[in-house]
């Protein structure tokens, strides 16, 4: 064998050994528990990526256990210890940079955004009312989500994104999704707002602040907001997608860096002492605990269940914290369950894998005796009800085919006659126009397909003069016809 070769199977067997040593060590601690492991069988193979959960009641793991590979090249398995990406789960950590800010008395919940950040828009003109910082945790804003956005601007999440450019998307739009503080409606924007508010304010990064104020004091050596994509990490878990073949294939945005809604590496072993924050209150006092408990209200006086980054709502009668995390192929769930102190704690890295239904499935394991409502049995699954559609003649449909340009994303939409139909083209992406009434279309065929649709005015038999995009987190956006 060629000496190189030969050095590439012995690093290769080493690293194996490492990882599959460190989970045997927490096999040995940790018996196997059949009814949790069975919850996780389908993915807990050499040939498949899959999750690493703990458990914890009263500060303590209960159980650890990794399932499936973490490196399909290396056949290194999925381990607590190992650093995942935890998407959304980042927004809880943002938020509690905010609420440090708010007890050092360095903002307000209550301040105008455009005092941090006057690039945006002043909305006062059009709603009357600003947007608050309040209204970004709580996503009651009405500001459109950037992800959306830099998809139907043509975008791709793979491309290096500046802060600038990131800013110039979100500023750039005239109008909200809603007047603020008058609905929620999920929205990354805000959170990347209030990690921009942080280093504005603090003159240090998110990952710096975050690393001085909380993970540093907690002991999280093996987590930080991941700013710079060059940045070497140990013990990182690669992302997976299913391949439709039977197969998988990594799925990882080299060059993403942006943090706030997102953003931050961890393990499963650091969230635990996050975790257990909640009780000590170590980081923040009492205060913090207080200030990120509180749920969101909105202006009708409603109260909502999203708090500083954190769903603060019930499960089966008891009181549970939680929220899911989702990019790439990675996944995480955080189900907390604070009178029972009791936590279920996972990252996966397979993008097929909803984490938050094996989380709550622990917890029934664990607290089942507990809890005072039955599970609710998923509804049986029924044929897919085919979507409203309706026939439009040549000459409906021709009227609205034509050039649109939106100035908020700086974006032109083409719509062409193809065949007996329509196409929609837009940067990256190509549909096919479906009539929903006569003015209405919905887009078929790519990967906003769901969500994407389009409504033309004014009504009637002459060609439209606009149309407005709905996109699911993002509403109203007009195209004007060229």
């Amino acid at each position: 064998m060629h000496p190189v070769s030969t050095m590439r199977t012995a690093v290769r067997g080493a690293l194996a050994l490492l990882a599959c040593g460190a989970t045997a060590a927490i096999a040995q601690k940790f018996p196997a528990n059949p009814a949790v492991d069975r919850l996780f069988a389908q993915w807990d193979k050499p040939t498949s990526p899959g999750c690493a959960v703990g458990v914890v009641r009263d500060g303590r793991f209960i159980y650890q256990r990794g399932y499936g590979m973490a490196n399909l090249d290396y056949d290194i398995p999925n381990s607590p210890h190992l650093v995942y990406y935890i998407g959304s789960d980042s927004k809880q950590f943002t938020a509690a940079a905010i609420g440090l800010l708010v007890l050092q008395g360095k903002i307000g919940l209550d301040d105008d955004i455009r005092k941090y950040v006057p690039e945006m828009p002043d909305y006062r003109a059009t709603y009357g009312v600003p947007v608050t910082i309040q209204q970004l945790l709580h996503h009651t804003s009405g500001i459109r989500d950037i992800y959306t956005l830099m998809s139907l601007a043509g975008l791709r999440m793979e491309d290096v994104m500046t802060d600038e450019r990131m800013l110039a998307l979100i500023a750039g739009q005239k109008e909200l999704n809603f007047k603020p503080g008058s609905e929620y409606l999920y929205s990354n924007s805000t959170y990347w707002l209030l990690g921009q508010i942080v280093k504005r304010v603090t003159g240090k990064s998110l990952r710096v602040f975050a690393d001085e104020q909380i993970f540093q004091p907690l002991g999280m050596t093996s987590t930080h907001f991941h700013d710079d994509p060059g940045h070497p990490m140990k013990r990182r878990a690669m992302s997976y997608e299913q391949d439709g073949a039977g197969g998988f294939r990594i799925s990882y945005l080299q060059n993403f860096d942006k943090i706030g809604a997102g953003g931050l590496y961890s393990t499963v072993e650091d969230l635990q002492k996050w975790d257990e924050n909640y009780y000590t209150h170590k980081v923040g006092g009492d205060a913090l605990q207080k200030l990120i408990h509180t749920r969101g209200v909105l202006t009708n006086g409603d109260t909502i269940p999203y708090a500083f980054g954190n769903n603060v709502d019930r499960y089966r009668g008891l009181r549970v914290d939680e929220h899911g995390g989702s990019l790439m192929g990675y996944k995480a769930y955080i189900i907390r369950f604070p009178d029972q102190r009791f936590s279920v704690l996972e990252t996966c890295n397979l993008g097929s894998i909803d984490p938050g239904v094996p989380a709550r499935q622990i917890a029934d394991l664990y607290l089942g005796a507990t809890m005072t409502q039955a599970v609710v049995a998923a509804a049986p699954r029924r044929g897919r009800e085919p979507p409203k559609t309706t026939t439009l003649t040549s000459a409906e449909l021709s009227r609205v085919a034509g050039d649109y340009y939106s100035d908020e994303l700086d974006v032109t939409y083409h719509i062409v006659p193809s065949g007996n139909g329509l196409i929609l083209r837009r940067p990256i992406a190509t549909s096919r126009l479906v009539p929903v009434d006569h003015d209405t279309f919905r887009a078929e065929g790519d990967a906003m397909a769901a969500t994407l649709s389009l409504h033309f005015e004014p009504s009637g038999n002459a060609a439209p003069s606009w149309f407005t995009v709905e996109a699911g987190r993002v509403t109203n956006i007009r195209f004007r016809r060229r």
